[in-house]
């Protein structure tokens, strides 16, 4: 299995698209990735308490492990807009469905952006018509649906990994209200394997367990999250421990991408917490410091201030440490960055300061000695964040 980042490749049997159709301003707002045929599908979609139309929808189009066609719009979410914008949603899967030849069950709607907003629909039902002409198998036409679907993103995600004789192919978005509780923010995976929607089902929850479900940028959790795979089938069948792998590849590369892309981010943090009790533990302390705006504006000033850290780890009341467990380590630990409520000096905290000066950061929490670790990933908070946030409508 070759990961492949750059060039994007396209899935033999899908072909892709991305336009403007004017829902804010003049950048790409309407994409389509449409099969040949049915394709076996799984998805996982939003915990928050009021998702988005398309992801009522979604479901309901997902339930039978069915998908042939996914249609997203960025710059509006079609989230808080009633029974109204559900109808929406359903028009433009029939629209799309009528353009295309497909029942429109088999469509797939994503809507991200602005929430509280109703979608202008006409203008999106009235696209739909010119899908079919300009759909594309080709790069062009998925490297158009990748740009299609950003909205606050400054580039496009997308991975393709070959998996014997299949390709899958990866596109994400994804920049802010970014703290999982599924996954926050669109995912669509496509491969030509042919794999039970048992098996595909199962793998892509394990996947995106240990990835979308582990990266925070602002610990908000969004309205509009999906994440899906669909599989045509017409490569024929691949070992089901490799397909496991590739999406659980695609799927780590594309979740670290969307943290190191976070909005007004200028650093990538990798933290490992180890020596907790259990898995719950471990990963309850690292989302308490990954999500620490006190942890996170220290590392964008590059200062070493440990003791944001020790305040992160104390506030998880569920999984106390003991102070005299707790010991810090920056980059890597055999490099001797360490600290601790027993070991410091203002040597090491100087030297701390000149790795957070970097780009890429790795931290080392361990907790004690039990046998639990967990790995999750952000980023800084910086001024762009505020500024990307404060005038996001207007």
């Amino acid at each position: 299995m070759a990961g492949i980042k750059e060039p994007l490749l396209p899935v033999p049997g899908f072909a892709a698209l991305g336009m403007n159709v004017g829902i804010k301003d003049e950048r790409l707002d309407f994409g389509v990735v449409h099969a040949a045929g049915p394709c076996t599908a799984a998805g996982v979609f939003t915990r928050n308490n009021f998702p988005g139309a398309p992801v009522l929808v979604g479901r309901e189009h997902l339930a039978d492990g069915q998908l042939q066609t996914v249609v997203v719009n960025s710059k509006n979410a079609n989230v808080a807009t009633g029974l109204s914008g559900v109808e929406d949603s359903r028009r433009i899967c029939r629209a799309i469905g009528d353009a295309l030849g497909v029942a429109p069950e088999l469509v797939l709607p994503s809507s991200t952006g602005v929430i509280g907003v109703r979608l202008p629909v006409e203008r999106i039902l009235a696209a739909c018509a010119g899908v079919p002409a300009g759909l594309r198998p080709d790069r062009e036409g998925w490297e158009g649906f990748a740009r299609a679907i950003m909205t606050t993103d400054t580039r496009p995600k997308a991975i393709s990994l070959q998996v014997g004789a299949a390709t899958l192919t990866g596109v994400a978005k994804g920049a802010g209200m970014i703290e999982p509780n599924m996954a926050t923010m669109l995912c669509y995976l496509f491969t030509d394997a042919a794999v039970p929607v048992s098996v595909l089902d199962k793998a892509l929850r394990a996947a995106v367990n240990a990835s979308f479900n582990r990266i925070s940028i602002d610990t908000d959790t969004s309205t509009s999250d999906t994440v899906v795979v669909l599989a045509s089938g017409s490569a024929g069948p691949v070992p089901e421990a490799d397909l496991a792998a590739a999406l659980a590849e695609a799927c780590l590369y594309l979740a670290k991408e969307i943290a190191r892309d976070g909005e007004g981010a200028t650093k990538l943090i990798e933290l490992r917490v180890s020596g907790a009790p259990t898995p719950e533990a471990a990963l309850a302390i690292a989302k308490s410091v990954i999500n620490s705006p006190l942890v996170k504006t220290a590392i964008y000033g590059a200062d070493p201030n440990w003791g944001r850290l020790v305040m992160a780890v104390g506030k998880v009341f569920a999984h106390p440490v003991p102070l005299e467990a707790l010991r810090i380590s920056f980059g890597d630990p055999a490099a001797g960055l360490a600290i601790s409520a027993a070991s410091q000096s203002p040597e090491t905290l100087a030297r701390i300061a000149d790795y957070l000066k970097g780009s890429e950061l790795r931290l080392h929490l361990s907790v004690g000695a039990g046998p639990a670790t967990e790995t999750v990933w952000g980023c800084d908070l910086t001024e762009g964040y505020v500024r990307e946030n404060a005038y996001y409508t207007t």
